[in-house]
């Protein structure tokens, strides 16, 4: 497995800059390069649509993937033919349920272990783990889908926020995870960023920690291999 993934917990600072810049090294010196374009995370994805292009303007050209109105060999298309994927947040449950019921979720980790760099945030982070449990997002789609892209071992927690006593609400209930699951859990800072190449793990910048099984949670150092 040799996936290629670029993580954040936030898209950039009222932009989404970190985004353009962490695709830019696979789109320059392209003719005409193409973003598979997933904002299957969203109700509001075309409100969206705009923005992203002209973020990209003169780097690529976005191809919109919408999972209820394209066939999946449309989809797999346009996997086909891109030079990497984005994948934006929302609504973790509602971007895996798509993924499933569109039959484009297996194609699309087939080619991320195969080298088509990703790059995601928030909820397009959680769905690379081994499943989506992390996420706090309701599960107002009703799914039955959690199992992840499973591209990575680790399960990502996103807008991880620390209380001046360096505590997060959310200890206590990613803390329970591990009560039924045994893969440790990275939790994303605003303006934290991941990197996964191959099995090489690594905070590139931004603050982040990592919640091992019968383990009290660890900040990770920039430039550090993340383990296991």
């Amino acid at each position: 497995m040799s996936p290629n993934l670029h993580l954040f917990s936030s898209p950039g600072h009222n932009d989404i800059s970190d985004i353009v810049e962490a695709c830019r090294p696979y789109l320059e010196d392209k003719d005409d390069p193409v973003i598979a374009y997933m904002p299957l995370a969203s109700l509001y994805a075309e409100k969206w649509l705009e923005a992203n292009e002209s973020a990209f303007k003169g780097l690529a050209r976005l191809q919109m993937v919408n999972a209820e109105l394209m066939r999946q060999k449309e989809i797999e298309n346009i996997l086909r033919d891109s030079s990497l994927v984005y994948i934006p947040g929302g609504n973790t449950f509602l971007l895996n349920h798509r993924l499933y019921v569109s039959g484009i979720s297996l194609y699309l980790k087939k080619k991320i272990q195969a080298g088509l760099p990703l790059v995601a945030f928030s909820a397009g982070a959680v769905v690379c783990g081994p499943n989506i449990f992390t996420s706090k997002d309701m599960n107002t789609v009703g799914t039955n889908y959690f199992d992840g892209l499973n591209v990575t071992l680790f399960n990502f927690s996103p807008h991880y926020p620390l209380d001046s006593f360096g505590q997060s609400v959310k200890d206590e209930w990613l803390a329970d995870y591990h009560f039924f699951h045994d893969n440790p859990v990275i939790m994303m800072s605003d303006g934290a960023y991941v990197k996964v190449d191959g099995k090489k793990t690594t905070l590139v910048r931004g603050e982040a920690w990592i919640l091992r099984k019968d383990h009290e949670k660890e900040k990770l150092e920039e430039g550090r291999l993340i383990t296991l």
